[in-house]
C-alpha cells in the first residue's frame, strides 16, 4: 500500500469516526424535543451530549483538512462543486452550536422553544447535507477534464446522494435514541427505547436499500460487500438488544451499523475519489489527485504522533461522563 492509498484509508477512518461519534449527537439533537415532554427532560437529553458534541465535530474538521492536504485536487473539485451546500452545512452547524449555548440564557418557554427548534433543524440539516455530498462522490458529478465542476447547484441532488443523506439521518436518529437509552433514566429512557425500536425498523429498510443501491452504483470490486452486509445485520441485532433493554449493546450495534454504512461508501468509491458523470476518464482517482510523496510522509508522521493522543483524550472524556442523568 502506497502513501496515497494509506491516506485514502485514513480519510475514510476520519469520516467514519465523525459519523459514529457525531451521529448520536445529531440524533439526540433531533429527538430531544420529541422525547422530552417537559423542559426538564429536554434539558437532561441535551446534557447527555453536552460534554461531547464540540469535540466530536473536530473529526469533521480534520477529515476535511486531511482531504485538503493529501488530495488537493479532490478538495478543489468537490468543495467548489458543493460551495452552496458547504455554506448551508456551516450555517446548520453554527445555529446548532449557538443553540446549546443560548437555550438556557433566558428563562422563558418561547425562548427555549426557539432554540430547541434551531437545535433540531441544525441537527437534521447537517447529516443530510453531508450524506448527499458523500453520495455524490460515488454517483458522480459533472466534472470536465480539468477537474472543473460544470453543473449547477441542482446537479448536486442526485437520487443516490439524496438516499445516502436520508440513510445517514435515519442512522443518526437510531444512534441518538440508543444513546439516550444508556444515558437517561425513567420515562425518558422508556420513550428512547420505543423510539429506537420504531426508527430501527424503518432504518433497517432504508439501510438495506442503501446497501444494495451502493453495490449497484459502484459495480466494481468486492471491498464494499462486507461492511454493507454487516450494516443492516448490526441494526437488526440492535433492535433485538433494545427489546431486551441491553442498552450498551444496542448503542454499540447501532454505531456499528453507522460505521459500516460510511465505510462501505468509501470502499465503493475506491480507487476513485470523485466520479465524473460527464466522462469516466475525467474521474479523480487516489493516484492522480494525491499530493507529493514528501507532503504525505510529513503528514503521516504527524498523524502517527497525534492521532493516538486524540483517541486517548476522547476515550477518557467518555469514561468520565459515563454515568446516567436523571430529572
Amino acid at each position: 500500500m502506497g502513501l496515497p492509498e494509506l491516506w485514502f484509508v485514513i480519510i475514510a477512518i476520519l469520516w467514519t469516526g465523525f459519523f459514529v461519534l457525531e451521529g448520536f449527537d445529531f440524533g439526540v439533537g433531533m429527538l430531544h424535543r420529541v422525547l422530552g415532554r417537559t423542559d426538564r427532560e429536554r434539558r437532561v437529553a441535551i446534557n447527555t451530549i453536552g460534554p461531547f458534541w464540540d469535540g466530536n465535530e473536530v473529526w469533521l474538521v480534520v477529515g476535511g483538512a486531511g482531504i485538503f492536504a493529501a488530495f488537493p485536487d479532490w478538495y478543489a473539485s468537490w468543495f467548489s462543486a458543493s460551495y452552496l451546500a458547504v455554506l448551508l452545512l456551516l450555517v446548520a452547524l453554527i445555529i446548532r452550536g449557538v443553540s446549546f449555548e443560548f437555550r438556557g440564557k433566558v428563562d422563558g418557554p418561547g425562548w427555549r422553544r426557539l432554540w430547541s427548534g434551531t437545535l433540531m433543524t441544525g441537527s437534521l440539516v447537517a447529516p443530510l447535507v453531508l450524506g448527499i455530498a458523500l453520495g455524490d462522490l460515488v454517483a458522480g458529478l459533472p466534472i470536465d477534464a480539468d477537474g472543473e465542476f460544470t453543473g449547477s447547484f441542482w446537479d448536486l441532488f442526485t437520487p443516490f446522494g439524496l438516499w445516502t443523506g436520508v440513510t445517514l439521518v435515519v442512522l443518526c436518529l437510531v444512534n441518538g435514541a440508543t444513546f439516550l437509552g444508556i444515558r437517561t433514566t425513567g420515562e425518558l429512557r422508556e420513550r428512547a427505547h420505543r423510539a429506537a425500536r420504531l426508527i430501527g425498523w424503518v432504518g433497517l429498510v432504508v439501510v438495506a436499500a442503501f446497501a444494495v443501491w451502493t453495490l449497484v452504483v459502484a459495480d466494481h470490486g468486492w471491498a464494499p460487500i462486507l461492511p454493507l452486509v454487516v450494516a443492516p445485520v448490526a441494526l437488526l441485532v440492535s433492535i433485538g438488544a433494545v427489546h431486551r433493554e441491553r442498552d450498551s449493546s444496542a448503542f454499540l450495534l447501532s454505531a456499528t451499523a453507522m460505521a459500516c454504512a460510511v465505510a462501505g461508501l468509501f470502499a465503493a468509491l475506491y480507487p476513485q475519489v470523485l466520479v465524473s458523470s460527464t466522462d469516466p476518464a475525467n474521474s479523480l482517482t487516489v493516484a492522480n489527485a494525491a499530493s507529493a510523496d514528501y507532503a504525505l510522509k510529513v503528514m503521516s508522521v504527524v498523524a502517527l504522533i497525534f492521532f493516538p493522543l486524540v483517541l486517548l483524550y476522547q476515550a477518557w472524556s467518555y469514561f468520565v461522563f459515563r454515568h446516567r442523568l436523571s430529572t
